[in-house]
């Protein structure tokens, strides 16, 4: 546990990244989040962090990210820059004696995964990874629920990611769909068969969407069968296109009874006509988890504020990597690969 903060003052946030994602942790921080006062922005593009900030009313922009490091009026840093950057931003903040929060994935490798979580360690600065799914009300009550043993033991669990359209493949790096796209299936997977841990991975993955990009490392829809210690079994799937919207869902299958999650449509509007029943549905992360975003800083700058040990932890995302890492194994060798034998990248 860190130590609280004794000043009244708004906590002073920086925002590392301001692309997609980070704009909207931005906004999050300008306005939406009582005591928190986003107080610079890093981006390395040109203009795009004093952009937003002209936006929101920040006036401290930087290109280079050293810059807000060394910031001393800044308490803490949200990272939100592409996935293969996250590791070494994040042990560069926690020696700049910066909480932090970071962006899925924490790192890409477990060499990189430990030294960040050791760099926070030793800077003794709090380290909270994105997983914004477990601050969804659903996924809560069904942790919740699974915890106080209202479904038995979990035998059955399965986590699905269905993005709604495959934009530009050629900016896909390779191994996303494990990396990037189902690390938080796993993560989920593990939240919700509280206190067991993977123990054996197989997974099939391909490029059915754009079969034209195999060749060049896409593989655009996959499938994880996870294996745990108390002996229920898993699974999670992954497309980067299902043209009706954007689809999470989950299910846990317990000894005493079931849980179902997620519900991709936009409002409970179903409409009846002459051609059957139509409902719309989500076609974007940030409606579909709009207030789990929110609540995931809520929750890191109130754990700064006072001293609470991160709810998602760098140890959460090292063991939600690791299934990531197996999985690419599997894909690589055709087999199942145990996660105590698991070869780093």
């Amino acid at each position: 546990m860190t130590t609280p903060m004794t000043t009244q003052q708004p906590l002073a946030v920086g925002l590392i990244g301001a692309g997609r994602m980070g704009a909207f942790h931005a906004e999050t921080l300008a306005h939406r989040l009582p005591g928190v006062r986003l107080t610079a922005i890093a981006d390395p593009a040109p203009g795009t962090a004093r952009s937003l900030g002209n936006r929101l009313g920040c006036t401290a922009a930087y290109t280079d990210i050293g810059d807000l490091l060394t910031a001393p009026d800044i308490d803490a840093v949200v990272i939100a820059t592409p996935a293969r950057t996250h590791a070494d931003l994040v042990e560069a903040a926690a020696k700049a004696g910066k909480a932090v929060y970071c962006e899925k994935p924490m790192a890409v490798t477990l060499a990189e995964a430990d030294r960040a979580i050791k760099a926070a360690a030793d800077a003794g600065v709090p380290l909270q990874v994105g997983f914004n799914r477990r601050y969804d009300p659903g996924f809560r009550a069904a942790h919740e629920k699974i915890t106080a043993g209202d479904i038995g033991t979990p035998q059955l669990l399965r986590s699905l990611t269905r993005d709604p359209e495959l934009a530009d493949p050629a900016r896909i790096p390779p191994w996303t769909i494990f990396l990037e796209t189902l690390i938080h299936d796993f993560d989920v997977l593990r939240h919700l068969n509280p206190g067991a841990e993977p123990v054996e991975v197989s997974a099939f993955a391909d490029a059915l969407i754009r079969p034209d990009f195999k060749d060049h490392g896409l593989l655009d829809t996959a499938v994880v069968t996870i294996r745990f210690d108390n002996g229920a079994l898993a699974t999670a799937e992954a497309s980067f296109q299902a043209v009706y919207g954007y689809d999470v869902r989950a299910e846990v299958l317990g000894s005493a009874g079931m849980l179902t999650l997620g519900d991709l449509r936009r409002t409970h509007l179903t409409a009846y006509g002459p051609d059957g029943t139509t409902a719309e549905c989500v076609t974007y992360d940030q409606h579909l988890f709009h207030d789990a975003y929110v609540a995931e800083l809520a929750d890191f700058t109130d754990g700064v504020r006072t001293g609470r040990t991160p709810t998602v932890t760098g140890e959460d995302a090292r063991a939600a990597l690791c299934i990531a890492l197996a999985a690419i194994d599997s894909v690589t060798t055709g087999g199942s690969v145990r996660i105590d034998q698991l070869k780093d990248l």
